[in-house]
């Protein structure tokens, strides 16, 4: 399959709102990867020996199929682009590329290294080199088409989350499990089973993969295609959504099909404008927020079933 990159490049004063923002507009597509390149950008603990240029600007990058939707989607791009440019000020280029999907799949691999996301926790990028130190609990991923290797914020806040309150041989549900890579935190961490549901068949055939790569016990956790729970029939222990905000709180009308008293339910993907949102659906659902991380604007609540 071919592609074509999508990248805004942008200035404004709250660059950081503002790649949210875009990031958004991509996402409402279904895109699954989606790259920030930020001058300011934090660099991963092996970034000296894997050296690459720091960018120049700000911008965002996204990934559409080379199909008949194209024309369309790059049209609606535009439109949500100039729809966001009349309410916040901001200048912005669009740049399109066409990338075959081999050199695409080699390409964002500069964009990721192997980042230690609390004391013992480490992420890293399966192509890359990495050597533990003693009491690191290591996570290898190779994220393919469906992305996330843990260096956003919403990824970095929901496994510190975990760690802290996970029990051992609790059972865990992953919500939009993406890579899998909270499926594989909570494994390392003690759950005694896990699934994971997503609604893109390649992101549960990439889950299964880096659960194999990280020699996670294959009859500890199960994985499938769905949208959100609607084909989950079990109650977990710990249940994790790192997805956007309105879905959380679309989730948040079935998330008793999951959830027992007492279990702990880990949200983010919040903006922080947002959060008011999710906490007050959160309350009128009977849960009790127990834990708040903000990072980067970004927003992940933990809460607990009374």
């Amino acid at each position: 399959m071919k592609w074509v990159e999508a990248r805004i490049i942008f200035e404004s004063s709250e660059p950081i709102a503002t790649s949210d923002l875009i990031s958004e507009i991509f996402y409402d597509f279904g895109l699954q990867g989606v790259i920030v390149e930020s001058p300011e950008a934090e660099t991963g603990i092996d970034w000296a020996e894997q050296h690459t240029d720091q960018p120049s600007d700000y911008a965002v990058i996204g990934f559409f199929p080379k199909n008949d939707q194209l024309p369309e989607r790059c049209r609606m791009l535009e439109q949500q682009m100039s729809q966001l440019n009349q309410n916040i000020d901001m200048t912005y280029r669009i740049i399109y590329h066409d990338i075959d999907e081999q050199d695409w799949a080699e390409s964002w691999k500069q964009y990721f290294f192997t980042e230690k996301i609390t004391d013992t926790i480490v992420i890293n990028p399966s192509w890359r080199k990495y050597t533990a130190k003693p009491g690191e609990i290591i996570i290898e991923i190779d994220p393919g088409m469906a992305f996330g290797t843990g260096t956003h914020p919403t990824t970095r806040m929901c496994i510190a989350l975990i760690e802290k309150y996970i029990q051992p041989e609790d059972t865990f549900l992953d919500i939009g499990t993406g890579s899998g890579i909270l499926m594989i935190a909570a494994a390392k961490l003690g759950a005694d089973t896990m699934a994971g549901i997503d609604n893109d068949e390649v992101a549960v055939s990439v889950s299964r993969d880096n659960l194999i790569k990280n020699k996670i016990d294959p009859d500890s956790y199960e994985l499938k295609t769905g949208n959100l729970v609607n084909k989950v029939s079990k109650t977990f222990s710990l249940v994790t959504a790192n997805i956007l905000s309105e879905i959380i709180v679309h989730l948040l009308d079935d998330i008793h099909h999951v959830v027992k008293k007492d279990s702990i339910f880990i949200c983010s993907g919040i903006i922080e404008p947002k959060r008011a949102m999710v906490e007050k659906k959160l309350l009128a659902q009977g849960f009790e927020i127990i834990d708040v991380l903000i990072k980067e604007e970004w927003v992940a609540i933990a809460s607990k079933l009374k």
